[in-house]
Parts: structure tokens; C-alpha cells; sequence
């Protein structure tokens, strides 16, 4: 297994600090003062953000939307998961299936990455230590604000964040979402986005076979709470998709040449990449 080091920030919050976070409970723990890396959240219990706690409580019960969920998380911390030995095997089955070592001089501490269903690497976040503690009881949980997180994730090489894995409403947060988080940005899901619907107009513009391209949220955007409850944000993809509307009478080879260009030119425009973590493509006449 390749030896990397944690990223600098998880780092920081771990030196000097690594026997306090190892088997004690987060009650009565004292995270003040300056020489605590912590001290950033002074007087944090532990707990779920009321912000994050109000975000998801809304969109379970229809009254917001995945973006306004990511708005919330890029205001809060959230405890980052790190193991004092590496892990078990890499798989989507096994909680903990991929980790990366830092040697230390009381530890080797290894910051946990998972495989989503698809292959792609994620990063577990939990907004608390009780979550984070179902999930896995011997993580230490390291506190830092979201995007933090996010950038650790990006050095990490994932495509996805997930919140709080295994709880009652698990949320990911996609690619472009995450870079938007990484960088502090607003970000708008890629079938509400107006600038992606100029994109998709200048990608179907030169073909006039295509009467029309229509954006509508793809069939991975919603996800299921533990109970089995749909809500309409938080799944991994497809995230996107796309219906191109085309002229009557196309031969069966010209349909497939005319969506073949049309899925040429948005792979070629770099903007479109960086708005779309995944889509699927319909035809309708």
C-alpha cells in the first residue's frame, strides 16, 4: 500500500494531540485554548449543526433542494475520520475500506477513503461524533470546517464526499459540488444551472438535427433515507439529464451520428466538465 501523508490541515490537528483523541469519549473533553489545534471550536458538543440538521429536516420533507443542503455544509465543520492502523480490504461493502498512513512518533494514523458503487474514490464527513462512532468505533474524529474537508478530499484524489454514511439520511456531495465547496464558490446544480444551459445550446446550435436540448435532474439525484423515504437530493449520480429533441424523419444512422457529435462537442468543452459529474442522454421527436 502507497505511504502518503495526511493533508496538512488533518495533519496540524493532529500533531501534538494524537494521545487525547485515542478511546475518550467527546463529552467532557476541553478543546480550549490557543495550544489545542482545535481551539477553533471552542465549546463545540459534538453535535449535528442545527444549520446542516435544519437543511436536511427540508429537503426530506420537500421543502428545499440538494443546493440548499451544500449551503449549509459549506458553513459548518465536520469531523473527518482518521484510524491509528490501516484498514482492511478496499471494497464498497466494507465501511472502511481504503486508508493512507502518516507515520508519526506515537502513531500511524491513516485518513479513510471509501468506494462508492461505481468504483470512484469518496470521503466519509460526519457532522457528529455520535455518527462517526456508529459507523466506525475506533476512528478518531478530527474537527474541521467543510471545506477543509473538501480540499482534503480533492488532494485525495475523490470525486465524492459523503455525510454521514449509515445514518438515517445519507448525503453525497458530487464532484463539481465538492470542488465548489473546496473553493469556497456558490455552486447550482448542473440541471438548474443557467450557464449550463447556454453550454448545452452551443453544443447542439451547429447540428440541425437537433431541434432542442432539455436539462432535467438525472435518475441519481435522489437517494433514500435509512427508512426508505425518496428525497430529492443526495445520490451519487447519474446527476444529469439530458433529452435532445430531434427532427422527424432521421435515418436510424443519422440519429446515431447526430447524438455521437453532439456528446463529442460537450467532451470538449472544459466548463461543461467542470459543471457535470455524470449524465444520461434521451432521444425524443
Amino acid at each position: 500500500m502507497t505511504q502518503r501523508k495526511l493533508p496538512a490541515h488533518i495533519e496540524a490537528a493532529l500533531a501534538g494531540n494524537v494521545a487525547d483523541s485515542a478511546g475518550r469519549p467527546w463529552e467532557g473533553r476541553d478543546l480550549s485554548g490557543e495550544g489545542n489545534p482545535l481551539h477553533a471550536f471552542d465549546k463545540d458538543d459534538g453535535g449535528i449543526p442545527p444549520a446542516y440538521e435544519k437543511a436536511v429536516r427540508d429537503l426530506v420533507a420537500g421543502r428545499s433542494d440538494e443546493a440548499a443542503v451544500v449551503r449549509a455544509l459549506a458553513r459548518i465543520r465536520v469531523f473527518v475520520p482518521v484510524i491509528a492502523e490501516l484498514g482492511g480490504a478496499d471494497s464498497a461493502e466494507d465501511p472502511v475500506p481504503d486508508t493512507h498512513s502518516h507515520g508519526d512518533k506515537e502513531a500511524d494514523m491513516a485518513l479513510v477513503t471509501i468506494k462508492a458503487p461505481d468504483g470512484r474514490r469518496a470521503l466519509p464527513v460526519f457532522t457528529s461524533t455520535a455518527q462517526l462512532e456508529r459507523w466506525h468505533p475506533d476512528a478518531r474524529p478530527v474537527a474541521v470546517y467543510a471545506a477543509r474537508a473538501a480540499l482534503a478530499a480533492v488532494a485525495e484524489k475523490a470525486e465524492l464526499m459523503v455525510v454521514d454514511p449509515g445514518a438515517d439520511v445519507t448525503f453525497v456531495v458530487r464532484r463539481p459540488a465538492l470542488w465548489a465547496l473546496a473553493q469556497q464558490k456558490e455552486w447550482a446544480p448542473s440541471y438548474s444551472d443557467p450557464a449550463l444551459a447556454r453550454l448545452l445550446g452551443d453544443a447542439a446550435a451547429p447540428n440541425e438535427s437537433i431541434r432542442r436540448v432539455e436539462a432535467a435532474p438525472g435518475a441519481g439525484v435522489s437517494s433514500r433515507t435509512a427508512n426508505g423515504t425518496v428525497i430529492g437530493g443526495g445520490g451519487a449520480g447519474p446527476e444529469l439529464l439530458l433529452t435532445l429533441v430531434l427532427r422527424e424523419g432521421l435515418t436510424q444512422e443519422a440519429v446515431r451520428s447526430t447524438v455521437q457529435a453532439f456528446q463529442s462537442r460537450l467532451q470538449n468543452l472544459q466548463d461543461f466538465v467542470e459543471r457535470v459529474d455524470s449524465l444520461e442522454i434521451r432521444l425524443s421527436r
